[in-house]
């Protein structure tokens, strides 16, 4: 190679490495959400701002997730309203592998329905492991949220029980 030639390389190079830092996904903060405005998003202890897959708009799941492209865009809306984290995985699963998957949920969320929420779906409460989880569905029926988040607030912090109150559904 001559130098004109090598220094074309270099600078081809250098132009794509910019490129690629350029165009990486952003860090993703959290803006306060109000739990009044719940139905939207809500923000879990790792200072992501989740989308609720049943109210989020196009824009909002576009603004959320990095990289998410129409295509996959146009199948998170098309198989609302997810009623378990369990249907989420499963029909995104059609078009992306596992792992894809796992990193939708870091911006995504079901809705927590406190009668009628599976396991799965309860954990995504931060904080919330799978027996606790299961302790709570067998304490079932609550009367009402408050029955539930005193039952909640058994199991995780008072910083988790916040959070969670932005992942509860319509419970009447």
């Amino acid at each position: 190679m001559n130098r004109t030639s090598t220094f074309i390389s270099l600078i081809l190079l250098c132009m794509i490495v910019l490129a690629a830092c350029s165009t990486a996904a952003p860090t993703v903060t959290s803006s306060t959400t109000d739990s009044n405005n719940s139905s939207s998003q809500s923000k879990d202890s790792t200072n992501v701002t989740k989308v609720n897959l049943n109210t989020a708009t196009g824009d909002d799941f576009l603004a959320a997730i990095p990289g998410l492209g129409n295509r996959m865009l146009r199948e998170f809306m098309e198989y609302r309203p997810y009623v378990s984290i369990q249907q989420f995985r499963q029909e995104i699963g059609k078009y992306v592998d596992d792992a894809q998957v796992a990193e939708y949920e870091k911006f995504v969320y079901v809705p927590i329905a406190i009668n009628d929420s599976d396991s799965a779906t309860l954990q995504q409460i931060p904080g919330l492991d799978s027996s606790e989880a299961e302790t709570l569905i067998s304490g079932r029926l609550f009367a009402s949220t408050d029955d539930f988040m005193i039952k909640l607030s058994e199991y995780i912090s008072a910083e988790e029980l916040e959070i969670a109150k932005m992942y509860l559904g319509d419970n009447g």
